[in-house]
């Protein structure tokens, strides 16, 4: 079976949002490397709504790497309201999700990825359906916005599988669901 991975920006008061206004100041070569690494091992991205919006308007129609990864990237998009997903390999998804997950869990590849999707991955982690949670944990505090944990439910373990230290202080952290 295969996994199912989120990758998170967040800020050391658990913030999730707002990401141009922290993360630009820490961009570097090894930031954008760790990226390219989390999406590569995947083969199959699940996105909510916003984050596919926003990926298909930054990345649709340009070349690069990222761009031509998310580009063809088989791409599933959680919405109850979008209709049609017109970028390249996107289908919509939703009617019946925790179904839908775990069949997508069930297919042959490597790991499926969720990048950005707060709410979705806030739901992947209520409903057990996560199992590895890459956090970038930048060294800065920003007071307001929402917060990666905010409302979860139940209490919920992780197990510690990896750390990273980048030259700019930026920590990359994964935990595997336990």
């Amino acid at each position: 079976m295969r996994k199912l991975a989120a990758g998170m920006s967040i800020t050391l008061d658990g913030v999730v949002d707002g990401e141009p206004e922290w993360v630009g100041p820490y961009h570097s070569p090894e930031f954008g490397a760790t990226i390219r690494s989390l999406m590569t091992a995947g083969d199959t991205m699940l996105l909510g709504r916003n984050t596919y919006e926003y990926f298909a308007g930054v990345f649709g129609g340009q070349s690069g790497p990222e761009a031509e990864y998310l580009t063809n990237v088989p791409k599933f998009v959680v919405s109850r309201t979008l209709k049609s997903a017109d970028w390249n390999n996107s289908t919509v998804i939703g009617a019946n999700l925790a179904e839908e997950v775990a069949e997508l869990k069930r297919q042959p590849g490597t790991k499926i990825n969720v990048s950005g999707s707060i709410t979705l991955v806030q739901w992947l982690l209520a409903e057990g359906l996560l199992d590895e949670l890459h956090l970038l944990l930048f060294p800065v505090a920003v007071g307001k916005g929402r917060r990666l944990f905010e409302g979860l439910a139940a209490k919920t373990a992780f197990e510690l599988a990896d750390t990273e230290t980048l030259p700019n202080g930026v920590q990359h952290i994964t935990y595997n669901l336990a």
